[in-house]
């Protein structure tokens, strides 16, 4: 059930998150809170890098394959994105599909999403786009489609799926099924494990345009929640942990130091972290395991090194009986 909340409601609810990711013992905070439109923006420049391979070599998967994955999602179907930034790897599906009865995108940088959907509709004035500023890890609420549509198909790129711990994934992932609904489907990207090196440097730019992003999160909390964050006392690192199979990245404190968020002190030592965010990869026997709760994987399209995935994946029935407990 999607169920709707107030400005103040979702304000106070990441407050609360953001409080208690502070009050652990390995600071954290979620790694959602990266996309403002500062943030977004400089999304946009770390997928340019030459350094992060993702972004690259997932759109390199979609030119090589798009005619198959379009046949895959079939005609007449209702896109749905999650995470849609600048919509920019959806004007490949959007130019392939056959006669695609409509495009959602969501995205929780409100600025960043309606400057998107502008561009989309002068580019593709026939499109029925209907677009949803809002977190989708939370509940939010679908528009009124008024167009007739053969299936739904939520399009998750980028390997965004990483960014969950296996049991959130599979958790979102029976929530995608419950959206995408009976005979839905859902194309995602999904890292595969390959080089440390390789990893690390992709989270590690030269550039310092990733450092400058996971700065940010500071900015923000000193902007929107009043906190005294010190951005020269913290700094970006990024790191592969093999055990969990996943990417870590931290802010450093650079000193021993308090900071205060909403009116609550936080103590830091030297050297201690946040923890801003997880990028798990996988193998594709894994991830075929982690999406089996409500997905059966269909097909699975992949680069000639084997660095990243993307898949069509379809909803079991199963999944659709199961639903009224979520």
């Amino acid at each position: 059930m999607i169920r709707t909340t107030t400005v103040d409601q979702e304000r106070q609810l990441l407050l609360d998150e953001l409080l208690d990711g502070l009050r652990r013992p390995q600071k954290m905070l979620p790694s959602k809170y990266f996309y403002d439109e500062i943030g977004s923006a400089l999304f946009e420049d770390i997928c340019a890098l030459t350094e992060y391979y993702p972004t690259r070599t997932e759109i390199g998967i979609m030119e090589n394959n798009i005619r198959d994955i379009a046949r895959h999602l079939g005609s007449r179907c209702l896109l749905i994105e999650y995470g849609s930034g600048a919509s920019v790897k959806i004007r490949l599906l959007l130019d392939h599909l056959r006669n695609i009865a409509g495009y959602v995108p969501i995205d929780i940088s409100a600025e960043h999403l309606l400057a998107a959907v502008d561009e989309l509709r002068q580019e593709y004035p026939t499109l029925p786009i209907f677009p949803v500023p809002a977190d989708y890890t939370q509940d939010f609420d679908l528009p009124e489609i008024e167009v007739a549509f053969h299936r739904r198909v939520v399009y998750f790129p980028g390997s965004t799926i990483g960014n969950f711990t296996p049991d959130q994934a599979r958790d979102f992932l029976r929530h995608v099924a419950e959206v995408a609904g009976e005979d839905g489907g859902l194309l995602i990207g999904a890292d595969l494990k390959k080089d440390v090196s390789i990893l690390e440097a992709a989270y590690n730019d030269t550039a310092g345009v990733t450092a400058d992003f996971n700065l940010n999160m500071l900015v923000r909390l000193n902007r929107e929640f009043d906190a005294d964050f010190d951005l020269d006392a913290f700094r970006h690192r990024a790191v592969y942990n093999p055990r969990e199979g996943r990417i870590e990245m931290h802010l450093i404190s650079r000193r021993e130091q308090i900071v205060s968020l909403a009116g609550e002190q936080f103590g830091f030592h030297a050297n201690e972290s946040i923890l801003t965010e997880y990028s798990y990869k996988y193998t594709l026997e894994e991830f075929a395991a982690l999406a089996a709760p409500g997905f059966r994987v269909e097909k699975v399209w992949v680069d000639a090194k084997r660095w990243f995935s993307v898949q069509y994946l379809t909803v079991r029935q199963q999944a659709m009986q199961d639903s009224h407990s979520w």
